[in-house]
């Protein structure tokens, strides 16, 4: 169920920020990647653990560090790393124990961020986003 909540709501959100033309703006996926990237922080910090926090930052720094990198270069940075924290995702409990994070995340967030990197890279294929700055 996780996986289908998953793609569900990255579509309702992509759609949307399409028919709405928020993501007219290159920074729209960019800040998306930013805050996926920032949940892992937030369920560290539920969980009470500072060491557990200051892991999730430096992943989270690593992902913002892309977007902003997609958002100033190239947005085909930002499909490659949507797809690379879904990839994290299945991994991630084997590297850092986070107390706070629910049991169905990892499922969820992989499923989001591969259909939001396949929307955007479906964006950038049809010419409806700029691909460089």
């Amino acid at each position: 169920m996780a996986y289908f909540i998953g793609i569900v709501i990255a579509l309702a959100v992509s759609l949307s920020a399409t028919f709405i033309g928020f993501d007219k703006d290159r920074a729209f996926y960019p800040t998306v990647l930013a805050v996926i990237a920032s949940y892992y922080v937030l369920f560290a910090v539920m969980g009470g653990s500072i060491e557990t926090v200051l892991l999730e930052l430096a992943g989270m720094f690593v992902f913002m560090g892309v977007a902003a990198l997609g958002f100033k270069r190239n947005l085909w940075f930002v499909v490659a790393a949507l797809f690379v924290h879904g990839i994290f995702d299945v991994f991630h409990g084997h590297f850092i124990s986070n107390p706070g994070m629910p049991i169905w995340w990892p499922m969820f967030c992989l499923s989001y961020d591969f259909a939001a990197a396949v929307y955007l890279a479906w964006l950038l294929y049809q010419s409806r986003i700029a691909v460089n700055s």
